[in-house]
C-alpha cells in the first residue's frame, strides 16, 4: 500500500523520500492513504486544512503527538528522517507542562532499531538492559551521536556516564524545568567531571531549560539559564507555549539569546557572571 505522510511544517526531523509531503498535495501526487502528521497543538488547524486537501487525493487519516496518539513500535524513517531514533515511550513523572504521560502513559520500551539522534523521552527511566543495549547500538552507528530527548538528572548514574563518554558525542541534553531539577544537575555536574565531559567540549552538554510559562519573569529566567552556564552547562531556553502556540515578542527575543551557543559565548564575560541558586 502506497501511504503517503503529509507535515504542517519542515523542520529538521521532517522524512524528505518521496512519499513525504510539507503542505498541500502537488499535482501529480498519488497514494493509497494520506496520513497527516502533526507534531505541536497550534498545528492542528493546519492538519486539518490539509486533511481537507489531500481528501481528494486518497483517505485521510490525522494523527501524531498533538492530537494525543499513541505511540507504537518505532518505525524508523517514517514520521521522523532516517537517523533520528526513539527506544522508549512514556515517562513516570507526571510533570504540569508535559503532555507524554497523558498521551503515552509510564515507560515502556521498544524494540531497538538503528540511530543516532536518540529522542527517548525518559531514557534514564527504561531498564538497565534496555539502556545498556541502547548504548551499544549507539556506539556502532557511523555518526556523531544526539542525545536530544533530554536526560533526568536525578536518575543519572556512574555507569550512565562512563557509557556516555564512550561515545562519539555531538551533544547530549540535560533538562531544568522545575526547581526540583536543580540539585540533581549539581550531582550530575561532578559525574561529567569526572569522565571529562566537563568543561565541555565543543558544548557538548547541554541543558533545556524551561521559560515562559506562568508566573515567570525574564529575570527569574535569566537567573536560573545564567545558574546553569556556571556549571559549566551550555543552556538552552525553551520558551512555553499553550496550546494556541501564541508568545510574547519580549519572550521570544529573550529565549532567541539563549538558544544558540555562538550567541550565548559570543556576549563574553557579562553571561559569565556568579549567580547564586
Amino acid at each position: 500500500m502506497k501511504i503517503v505522510r503529509v507535515f504542517p511544517r519542515r523542520t529538521r526531523a521532517t522524512p524528505n523520500d518521496d512519499l513525504s509531503f510539507v503542505g498541500s498535495p502537488t499535482l501529480f501526487a498519488e497514494a493509497d492513504r494520506v496520513h497527516v502528521s502533526v507534531t505541536f497543538t497550534w498545528d492542528i488547524a493546519r492538519a486539518e486544512h490539509l486533511a481537507e486537501e489531500w481528501k481528494y487525493v486518497a483517505p485521510v487519516e490525522i494523527g501524531g503527538p498533538a492530537v494525543g496518539t499513541k505511540g507504537g513500535d518505532f518505525e524508523p524513517g517514517k514520521y521522523l528522517k532516517p537517523g533520528y531514533v526513539i527506544t522508549s515511550r512514556g515517562c513516570p513523572n507526571k510533570c504540569w507542562f508535559c503532555s507524554v504521560w497523558t498521551r503515552d502513559g509510564n515507560i515502556r520500551e521498544l524494540p531497538i532499531t538503528e540511530g543516532w539522534n536518540l529522542l527517548d523521552d525518559n531514557l534514564l527511566a527504561c531498564s538497565e538492559e534496555h539502556i545498556r543495549a541502547v548504548f551499544q547500538m549507539l556506539s556502532r552507528q557511523p555518526h556523531q551521536i544526539e542525545l536530544t530527548g533530554g536526560l533526568e538528572a536525578a536518575r543519572l548514574k556512574n555507569w550512565h556516564v562512563r557509557a556516555i563518554s564512550r561515545l562519539n558525542l555531538k551533544q547530549a541534553f540535560f533538562a531544568y524545568d522545575t526547581p526540583d531539577d536543580y540539585e540533581p544537575l549539581l550531582c550530575a555536574t561532578e559525574l561529567l567531571k569526572e569522565y571529562e565531559l566537563l568543561p565541555s567540549p565543543g558544548h557538548k552538554i547541554r541543558c533545556y531549560v524551561l521559560i515562559g510559562f506562568s508566573g515567570d519573569t525574564i529575570e527569574k529566567a535569566e537567573k536560573r539559564l545564567r545558574s546553569i552556564f556556571v556549571l559549566g552547562i551550555t543552556p538552552m531556553a525553551m520558551l512555553w507555549r499553550n496550546d494556541s502556540g501564541k508568545t510574547d515578542l519580549a519572550w521570544r527575543r529573550f529565549q532567541r539569546q539563549w538558544a544558540r551557543p555562538a550567541i550565548i559565548y559570543g556576549r563574553g564575560h557579562d553571561t559569565r557572571m556568579e549567580v547564586t541558586k
